[in-house]
């Protein structure tokens, strides 16, 4: 899962599709990163913290980490939260299999908007992420 600062919408994002992921018994290494480094170490938005923990989902563990070209080798697939981040994860593709991995997070390819400048954004941006991941966790189920 991959934003800008790695603090707000991928944390959330990460911590739903962990909780998802677990409830369905499933195995697998999700993780988060942004494509800015300012926020590396950092825990998550105090906000996002407090969306996911009135779900019952706890990331205030999380701490943010740029997003790297060996990621492409860890993870198989990327979902991205905007146009932006898309656009500054593939520049870091290696081959063309690096590059199918990426995906935008939303199936209609709409952005998550960055809920930072506003609060009330915090709510609607984990209903979607939520909705998002449960998607994801269905369609592996096939």
């Amino acid at each position: 899962m991959v934003c800008l600062g790695n603090i707000c919408r991928s944390p959330l994002a990460e911590g739903i599709l962990r909780h998802l992921a677990k409830e369905k018994g499933l195995n697998w290494e999700i993780d988060s990163a942004g494509t800015g480094n300012w926020h590396v170490g950092d825990p998550p938005d105090r906000r996002s913290v407090a969306v996911a923990r009135r779900y019952g989902i706890d990331i205030s563990s999380l701490r943010g980490r740029q997003f790297q070209t060996t990621d492409f080798s860890v993870f198989d697939r990327i979902y991205v939260m905007d146009l932006d981040n898309y656009r500054d994860v593939l520049k870091k593709a290696r081959t063309d299999s690096d590059k199918a991995k990426v995906q935008l997070l939303l199936d209609d390819q709409q952005p998550v908007p960055d809920p930072w400048y506003d609060d009330a954004l915090f709510e609607p941006v984990y209903n979607m992420v939520y909705k998002a991941c449960e998607k994801i966790i269905n369609n592996t189920e096939r």
